[in-house]
């Protein structure tokens, strides 16, 4: 559509402030957003709405439309319920850049103008999709009225006999029903996201068709407003895929679309732009959350007083905890990507990802990520996670978040968006009682992530417990240092176990688990006790060493475990 035809339509409340000799422009997607830089969900040719949250000053105008004229949007239109008027500074950077500029009626929903948009660009090709639409206005608004991603879901299994869901890139269920039709299995959800990941990364073309079992699912890319999900993955604009992958939804239909016509594919498009409006609203949402845990960041890390520390996180526990006071115990979650090469910022690529890690798999909806608040400093991302209550298990160990238990259910999923060129490493505090144990829990949690570094594995989490012994030491060895001193240890042993099948090093293994005992690793390894003799003054005889005396079985520990 044109974006004259949209001053045709008195329903919209729009009225052109600038740009008139650029109106012949063509609209191809519409897209909601208050970010202060929103070009990672702009693909070109959108209508952009923003209520001007993002404004501060008028200095804050020039580089906005910047932005959105680089990402070649096609009009802004500004709402004035924030300020009563469009702004002169706006208007002047529009006329600057010739960007066609709308103002929108207080009294007119910005989701009117998205349902009227997304009709127009899909419904001609796509009818049915035009009358589902059209008769379910109720569908973009948001609060107790609106059906949100469910809604719409609904409306494809009753009008077009379609099962769907929307899932996040753990695989977690975020909209989606299964009337009429068997249960959606965590195990079949976190393989799909496994394979929408992995299809976006290698750079195939979309929908995704994935067969398990008997039944065929087609993965549908929601990323933002406008952005067509049967593009390749790396062909909107200049901007890496992998600053996004570890953060859009998917929308999977049981269904194949190998065969579909061209209409019905516009359909499933149509439907991913409704779903990334929802999407949109809930991240420009979680702007304030962000914020407040940056907050306290910056404070914790300046060392400031704790009676400060206390009075924002009083100030921040309504928002982070909605309905449960003040939080009296709290975690701190340190993640980081690394991607090869380091061209690709991994501070907000954690940041989404962490928002998403510190929900529960098995919990349903967007709702649950809204208590996550987490911060980013450029190169890793910061969680302060709030927690009810803490209870004393029977070890002595306090209850919260496990750092062994946490990555387990999105193992699959992340290492496949992470593919071979990029790493997660996870590190998890203790829970603390008051705002003076933050800075330590900070620190906690960072130390525990250097642990996780030092392992092998694209997705690897460590946990403060095992801050208190021997391995908190490894990550800090430089790395020529570690790769001298296991070479020097165990490479005899490796060598001689290639020439001679000898298992030497399983060997040596077992025999530092069971502490030396003679009869327990020869029990373990099913061997006669001579027969372990022998293979250890193997060992010994190869590397100098001698087994019986502490200092070197240390040293041979040190060496497999770094190995």
């Amino acid at each position: 559509m044109r974006l004259r035809a949209l001053l045709d339509t008195d329903a919209l409340g729009l009225r052109l402030l600038g740009g008139e000799s650029e109106l012949g422009r063509t609209v191809r997607g519409v897209m909601t957003t208050d970010l202060r830089d929103p070009s990672r969900y702009l693909s070109g040719g959108e209508l952009v709405l923003t209520g001007l949250a993002w404004r501060r000053g008028a200095e804050d105008s020039e580089p906005f439309v910047r932005i959105l004229t680089t990402a070649g949007v096609a009009a802004l239109a500004a709402g004035e319920a924030e300020l009563g008027a469009v702004p002169d500074d706006l208007v002047e950077a529009c006329a600057r850049h010739r960007l066609p500029l709308f103002s929108v009626n207080e009294s007119v929903a910005f989701a009117t103008i998205t349902e009227h948009v997304v009709r127009q660009v899909s419904g001609e090709r796509a009818g049915d999709l035009a009358a589902v639409v059209d008769r379910h206005r109720r569908l973009m608004t948001p609060g107790p009225g609106g059906g949100g991603p469910d809604a719409v879901l609904d409306l494809l299994r009753s009008d077009l006999d379609l099962r769907a869901w929307v899932l996040s890139p753990t695989g977690r269920a975020i909209a989606g029903s299964n009337n009429g039709g068997p249960a959606f299995a965590p195990d079949v959800r976190a393989r799909l996201a496994a394979e929408h990941l992995a299809a976006v990364r290698t750079g195939r073309r979309g929908p995704y068709r994935v067969t398990l079992g008997t039944t065929t699912y087609s993965l549908f890319p929601v990323r933002s407003s406008g952005h067509r999900p049967t593009m390749a993955a790396g062909a909107a604009g200049s901007r890496d895929v992998r600053e996004t992958v570890l953060s859009d939804w998917l929308l999977v239909v049981e269904a194949d679309a190998g065969d579909w016509p061209d209409e019905r594919l516009d359909l499933l498009h149509g439907v991913t732009q409704l779903i990334a409006v929802e999407r949109d609203r809930r991240d420009a949402a979680r702007t304030v959350r962000r914020r407040l845990a940056q907050e306290v960041l910056e404070l914790v890390q300046a060392g400031a007083a704790p009676a400060e520390i206390a009075a924002r996180l009083r100030v921040a526990a309504p928002v982070l905890l909605p309905g449960l006071g003040v939080a009296p115990h709290w975690q701190v979650v340190v993640a980081g990507v690394e991607w090869e090469g380091g061209d690709v910022e991994g501070g907000p690529v954690a940041q989404a990802l962490l928002e998403e890690v510190l929900v529960d798999p098995l919990s349903a909806g967007p709702e649950p990520s809204d208590r996550i608040a987490v911060a980013h400093t450029g190169t890793e991302a910061i969680a302060l996670v709030p927690l009810p209550s803490v209870a004393t298990e029977h070890d002595g160990t306090e209850s919260g978040l496990a750092a062994e238990t946490l990555l387990e259910a999105v193992r699959e999923p992340l290492s496949a968006g992470l593919g071979d060129d990029g790493r997660l490493t996870l590190g998890v505090s203790a829970a603390v009682h008051s705002a003076e144990g933050l800075r330590g829990a900070l620190e906690e949690a960072r130390h525990a992530r250097r642990v996780a570094a030092a392992r092998p594995g694209r997705v690897c989490a460590a946990g403060h417990q095992e801050l208190a012994s021997h391995v908190l030491l490894l990550p800090f060895v430089p790395d020529d240092v570690r790769r001298a001193f296991t070479a020097r240890l165990l490479d005899p042993l490796r060598d001689y176990d290639r020439r001679h099948r000898a298992e030497l090093i399983p060997t040596l293994e077992a025999f530092l688990d069971c502490d030396g005992s003679w009869t327990r690793c020869a029990t373990r390894l099913h061997l006669h006790v001579n027969t372990l003799r022998y293979r250890i003054g193997r060992i010994e005889q190869l590397t100098g060493r001698d087994l019986s005396r502490l200092e070197d079985k240390l040293d041979f520990f040190l060496a497999l475990r770094m190995s």
